[in-house]
């Protein structure tokens, strides 16, 4: 048994909060400048360098990327021989999470009640999705989630008989629909399978893959590019003002599902697709 003091935890997630804010992915940057060189309209282009310059700013003089700086989610693998002491693992990830958001200036944007809406005050709870898996691993990944792109995903029950085409055509109009409000070019996360709420999940946690990396299944992989250039051809363009980088890329997740349903959940991610992780 592998026992990680409370203290190692809090601590590793105050730096991964902060540091994810400030600083966007070499994966996104790449892609958001590949898409710049790409594009025809020179509005397009304007509005793709100011993102760029705008990460460039936020990572040299530690500042975040994008005002809101989320809901704090979290994706946990860990072994079956980890222990994390003290108060245990969710509670070092709210404290840890609590302190990130302090000490990193950082927008607080919890609230306590949906519908009575008063802030929690320190940005938690944070939401926290935990992989139980052999042996003594502990890598934790964080994905601060803007509510602009989140309002904007969706999810459908749809019939078998919709099949890959019916899949295919909710996620292009599910991209229509959202126009610029989730601040193109954004990252589409798409699962299919499972039941109502994993489907959700698979779209969500797919988000972590590296820009340009396809599903090792072909057959989801040519889903992908099919839905990158289906999309992209809608015109949408970078903060919804026109051109031809609506998205950067397509994740596409599947699971099995019972025989009478095909849940299918579109969960996109805006230009500021700030992802890091750590490992314990």
């Amino acid at each position: 048994m592998k026992t990680v003091p409370f203290d190692s935890v809090v601590d590793a997630v105050e730096k991964l909060v902060i540091e994810t804010n400030y600083n966007l992915p070499d994966d996104v940057l790449g892609a958001l400048k590949k898409a710049s060189g790409n594009e025809t309209s020179l509005l397009a282009i304007s509005i793709l360098d100011q993102i760029i310059e705008n990460a460039d700013i936020a990572s040299s003089e530690l500042l975040p990327i994008c005002q809101d700086t989320g809901l704090a989610l979290f994706f946990i693998d860990i072994g079956d021989k980890v222990y994390v002491d003290g108060a245990g693992l969710e509670a070092a990830i709210n404290e840890g999470t609590r302190r990130g958001y302090k000490n990193g200036a950082l927008r607080m944007s919890m609230v306590k009640d949906p519908l009575r809406r008063d802030n929690t005050g320190d940005n938690t709870p944070a939401t926290i999705h935990c992989r139980i898996l052999k042996g003594e691993g502990f890598t934790m990944h964080f994905c601060p989630k803007g509510a602009g792109c989140e309002n904007m995903s969706s999810l459908a029950m749809l019939s078998p008989g919709d099949g890959r085409q019916g899949a295919i055509d909710f996620v292009i109009e599910t991209i229509r629909k959202g126009g610029g409000n989730p601040c193109p070019p954004v990252i589409i996360g798409v699962g299919i399978g499972g039941n109502f709420e994993y489907s959700a999940f698979l779209s969500k946690r797919s988000l972590l893959r590296t820009v340009g990396e396809r599903n090792r299944d072909p057959y989801l992989a040519d889903i992908e590019n099919e839905l990158l250039e289906k999309i992209n051809a809608l015109g949408i363009g970078p903060m919804g003002l026109g051109g031809v980088s609506t998205v950067l890329d397509v994740f596409v997740e599947t699971a099995p599902c019972h025989i009478a349903s095909m849940p299918v959940a579109v969960n996109i991610q805006c230009h500021a697709a700030r992802h890091g992780k750590t490992e314990l």
